[in-house]
């Protein structure tokens, strides 16, 4: 009895520990996409160019439009099955000014949705999709 007790137990944490696929990729997607928006927006602020970032709608991917050619930023998804949309339509202002309004970016892969959202005054965030503005 106690064998199968350990054995159970161990099954059940090995369930818990193992993550659904598409679920880690979504987040490391909005991990990364976090990090390049916010190293746009600060080159934005630096430079004093107007910046925005928008999801192709042509296909995967996404871009950064205002840079000059010289900053080459990334334009594709990890996993080219993610998909993104920003929350209003029309693509996310990233600057040049300190404060650029409230704004969200809805990921998503496969069945999985993860919404990124600024209030405009600090990073672009990870927040609860319950509590988000509606999505597209």
């Amino acid at each position: 009895m106690i064998v199968v007790a350990i054995i159970a137990i161990a099954v059940g944490i090995a369930s818990l520990s193992l993550r659904d696929r598409a679920a880690s990729k979504l987040e490391e997607e909005g991990a990364r996409l976090s990090a390049l928006l916010e190293g746009a927006r600060a080159r934005s602020r630096s430079m004093g160019l107007e910046v925005t970032w928008l999801p192709r709608s042509d296909g995967p991917g996404f871009n950064f439009l205002g840079l000059p050619d010289s900053i080459q930023l990334p334009s594709q998804w990890l996993d080219e099955s993610t998909r993104a949309a920003v929350v209003g339509g029309g693509p996310l202002r990233l600057g040049p000014e300190p404060v650029i309004g409230a704004q969200q970016v809805v990921l998503q892969l496969e069945t999985h949705r993860l919404v990124l959202a600024t209030n405009g005054l600090g990073p672009f965030v990870q927040v609860d999709a319950a509590t988000a503005a509606v999505t597209p």
